[in-house]
């Protein structure tokens, strides 16, 4: 095996070890940071190491030893806390060399509590929103600082100042690595399905920058999600994020068209979506609902999206059920975004009429005022009507709103296209 295999081969390891890695350390030290720094550490020795020994039979049970001995050196250093430090250092000492063979089972375990428990840190709630999904594509990801602000156009240095704040806030806190309590566990299950739905949305629709999707983001999304599903089986709202992710998936490759243009929904090549992630992510809807109860937002999402996928063709879509399903969803969590899908839902049952008096109704929302997509959905309800001046307009100030190359271009295409109609 050549050096450059050997590297690849240490990128892999890593992408797949690397979480319960710093998951086990991370119960180990009782600290995020230093966890994460331990499992850098013992990276750097596989990249010097394995070049020339070659990758080890059992590669994450080498890098979880030597990050433990790099624990104890590190423990040991530290006078201020001699006491404490030796304590900790010959606790792992000892289970280091009693305990190997368990280490070996446990990492060969595809699911883990120490795992669920990393989730739960990394997604706490008392860290800001990009904080929570910085540090998870980084402790969870295996992703590299570059990689995640590449992955959300961040500059580097601002996105690697909110993974250390992260962290010390984490650390300051004092947060238990634990499952949360019956009590907490919903809000901070929340917080998890949030940051794990935020980095699949990033993916499969760049809110900026040239890349209509990211396809990336997508599949590290999904990998979150089922192993979260995984831990968490009997948790419904889980399995209906698995199914929403799942089944808008199956479409990325008809989302895009030969230079990489936006394919919107109705016009997309439905024998290239997926079929293989569509019976995946039906089947993660049916598991939701077979767990009983109403279902939950990503329930009701993932069954919207399911209506999409049966249909074999654009005319053969449930408007009628969609439109009933937005409405339900309205009643649950209510939001402006919600109230604007369920009004193009509506159009696509009623006629572009209903529609657009729904979305009239949006207009004075503070929430929407800098989003695109009211413009643009407007725009497409008065250019149905006959009215394309009012569309030209409407289009051009949705190009003027959104920070996606992509998207920009369509827009002002289809305002482009209003004008002959215009003059």
């Amino acid at each position: 095996m050549t050096a450059t295999d050997t590297h690849r081969a240490i990128e892999a390891v890593w992408r797949i070890e690397s979480a319960r890695l710093i998951a086990g350390l991370t119960r180990l030290v009782g600290d995020v940071g230093l966890a994460e720094d331990l499992a850098q550490d013992a990276l750097l020795a596989a990249l010097e190491r394995w070049p020339e020994s070659g990758v080890p039979d059992r590669p994450g049970a080498w890098l979880m030893a030597t990050a433990k001995h790099r624990a104890i050196d590190q423990l040991r250093r530290r006078s201020m806390h001699e006491r404490k430090e030796g304590q900790l250092g010959h606790e792992l000492e000892a289970q280091h060399e009693a305990s190997l063979p368990d280490l070996d089972a446990a990492l060969d375990d595809p699911v883990g509590d120490d795992l669920l428990r990393l989730i739960f840190i990394a997604c706490h709630p008392m860290l800001p929103t990009e904080a929570r999904v910085a540090l998870t594509l980084r402790l969870l990801g295996g992703l590299t600082t570059p990689e995640i602000s590449r992955a959300f156009l961040v500059p580097e240095a601002t996105l690697a100042q909110r993974i250390v704040r992260a962290k010390r806030t984490l650390a300051e806190a004092r947060v238990p690595f634990e499952v949360p309590r019956r009590e907490e566990l919903t809000d901070r299950l929340s917080s998890v399905l949030e940051v794990i739905y935020l980095i699949f949305n990033e993916g499969y629709s760049a809110t900026a920058g040239e890349d209509w999707i990211r396809p990336s983001l997508c599949e590290e999304a999904l990998r979150l999600g089922r192993i979260l599903a995984g831990l968490a089986p009997d948790e419904p709202e889980v399995h209906g994020l698995v199914a929403l992710m799942e089944i808008q998936a199956s479409r990325l490759r008809a989302r895009v068209g030969p230079s990489g243009e936006p394919v919107l929904l109705l016009d997309q090549d439905r024998g290239r979506w997926d079929q293989l992630l569509i019976r995946r992510g039906l089947a993660a809807l049916e598991r939701a609902e077979a767990l009983g109860g109403a279902l939950g937002a990503y329930g009701l999402q993932a069954a919207i999206a399911a209506c999409h996928a049966r249909a074999r063709m654009a005319e053969e879509t449930d408007w009628k059920r969609i439109a009933a399903l937005y409405a339900t969803l309205a009643r649950l969590t209510p939001s402006p975004v919600v109230e604007l899908n369920r009004a193009v839902a509506v159009a696509m049952a009623e006629g572009p009429a209903a529609g657009l008096a729904i979305a009239d109704l949006l207009l004075d929302e503070p929430f929407l005022r800098t989003y695109h997509l009211l413009p643009s959905v407007r725009a497409d309800f008065l250019a149905k009507l006959g009215r394309a001046e009012e569309a030209r307009v409407e289009y051009e100030r949705a190009a003027s709103l959104t920070r996606n190359a992509r998207e920009r271009d369509l827009l002002l295409e289809r305002a482009a296209a209003c004008v002959p109609a215009h003059r």
